[in-house]
């Protein structure tokens, strides 16, 4: 537990420093222990979520960083994307069997506002109400299908 806290105390400090474009942690919002964290973030400039705001919400179980932290939309604005559920769970497979622990909050915070600023279209995924009403509170409990879409040659 004292390992999994440095840790968890490194990663606020780093991202305080040098955090990603668009995200912010105010140690106000972190739970007892840093085992639970409120991550701003702010649509980038000239994409589909220029100037909105979001928060993440990160959980760190007690294997951390051998297992990956359970990171959920929170709070009235949840994207609309079609890897986030209007839940706030989101399909993304660093979040689950791609984790590795020299991955750490900035990388997967950088790795959410990269997948939001690559959006083309706004739209929920398309099975998003069955899911709602049928998934876990934890998405780590989800099997996720991740795929790849196939380009068309030129």
């Amino acid at each position: 537990m004292a390992s999994m806290q440095k840790r968890l105390q490194k990663e606020l400090l780093a991202i305080q420093k040098e955090p990603p474009p668009g995200v912010s942690v105010c140690p106000n919002d972190t739970g007892p222990n840093l085992t639970q964290w409120i991550v701003d973030m702010e649509g980038a400039t000239g994409t589909l979520y220029e100037g909105e705001k979001f928060q993440l919400m990160f959980k760190f179980s007690h294997k951390y960083p051998f297992d990956s932290p359970e990171v959920t939309f929170i709070g009235p604005n949840i994207p609309v994307h079609p890897h986030v559920y209007s839940n706030g769970h989101i399909c993304l497979s660093i979040l689950t069997e791609d984790w590795s622990p020299a991955l750490s909050v900035q990388s997967v915070c950088l790795s959410i506002v990269s997948m939001l600023s690559s959006c083309k279209e706004k739209k929920r995924p398309p099975d998003n109400s069955l899911y709602v009403k049928t998934c876990s509170e934890n998405p780590k409990k989800t099997r996720w299908w991740y795929h790849v879409p196939i380009l068309s040659p030129l």
